[in-house]
């Protein structure tokens, strides 16, 4: 998924309050992945342009840590956004359409019903007629507990959806299929299509963890091309992992240095946009609240989930 587009400039909102959640399941075989579902991509923002918006990103990209780009809390919090949000959301972004399609606030699918994927993975998704993005992302999130904000973030950092969508954008919204060397497959084409393989791919990162990126000492390339090398990475959280499974790359310090410009021949952009577009957004992507008390339901540690609810209520009553 995209590796080479510089971050899009971006207006900031406050973050909304996360709720506290119980995220309960159990860790099960799991169907073997589409063969199809190829986790690498870098070519579906080669040709995006770094100023298509003025406002300037508050982030400094210096603080950038390629080990921990987003905490498995704000990764996994489904309840991050509710619907209202997400279409607020939406709304507040400056978007500029192409090809005669409509932003993403008024663009509307029919979706498809998607069967439960077993314990611990994606719940079962009722399709309806003329569902909003809104209410595709957050049924999405619900079913497979994944952050609105997580799946606002990969839209904007693969295809600028939310502030210059175009038709090519719709259907390759979260850049899902689209490998390095090759067009994307497009059986996988379309925004709800799009949406739901990203996530249904997170939680298949998450419950199979065994991958090339997982938490530790990690190898991880600036670029495509081998001449541009690689550092280890030490990949502190699942999350983290997540995301270098779907994108493999993380940006040279050029790219950090000239984050919202270009870089160099050997720079990609995919992990720091992602970092850049959620710390400007939603605040401190690192966030761990309740970090000690419900550290076994927020931070994913090999695939594991959190407790049942019922204990997670009891924890709160008592205390």
């Amino acid at each position: 998924m995209s590796s080479f587009a510089p971050p899009r400039r971006h207006p900031r909102i406050l973050a909304t309050g996360m709720a506290i959640i119980g995220l309960a399941a159990t860790l099960i075989a799991l169907p073997p992945e589409p063969v199809a579902a190829a986790p690498l991509s870098a070519a579906t923002a080669a040709t995006a342009d770094p100023t298509d918006l003025t406002d300037p990103t508050t982030t400094d990209p210096a603080v950038f840590d390629p080990g921990l780009i987003i905490s498995d809390f704000n990764f996994f919090n489904p309840d991050a956004l509710t619907e209202s949000g997400i279409q607020d959301f939406l709304e507040q972004r400056s978007c500029r359409p192409s090809d005669k399609v409509p932003c993403l606030w008024e663009f509307r699918e029919t979706t498809t019903s998607q069967p439960a994927q077993g314990d611990g993975h994606c719940q079962p998704y009722i399709g309806a007629e003329n569902e909003t993005a809104a209410r595709i992302i957050a049924k999405i999130a619900a079913a497979c507990t994944i952050s609105p904000k997580v799946l606002l973030v990969l839209l904007q950092k693969e295809q600028s959806l939310l502030t210059r969508p175009s038709a090519s954008g719709y259907l390759r919204a979260t850049g899902y299929g689209c490998p390095d060397t090759a067009d994307c497959d497009a059986q996988y084409f379309g925004f709800f299509n799009q949406v739901y393989n990203a996530a249904w791919q997170f939680r298949q990162y998450t419950q199979e963890p065994d991958r090339a990126f997982k938490i530790g000492s990690v190898d991880v390339g600036f670029n495509p091309k081998a001449k541009c090398g690689a550092s280890t990475v030490g990949v502190k959280n699942q999350a983290t992992a997540n995301l270098y499974n779907y994108t493999p790359y993380q940006p040279n310090a050029v790219a950090v240095a000239n984050a919202g410009d270009e870089g160099d021949g050997c720079s990609t952009y995919g992990n720091l946009n992602f970092w850049l577009f959620y710390n400007d957004w939603f605040g401190d992507s690192t966030l761990k609240p309740f970090s000690v008390m419900f550290d076994h339901c927020l931070n994913f540690v090999g695939g594991q989930d959190c407790a049942p609810a019922s204990l997670l209520l009891g924890v709160t009553a008592a205390g």
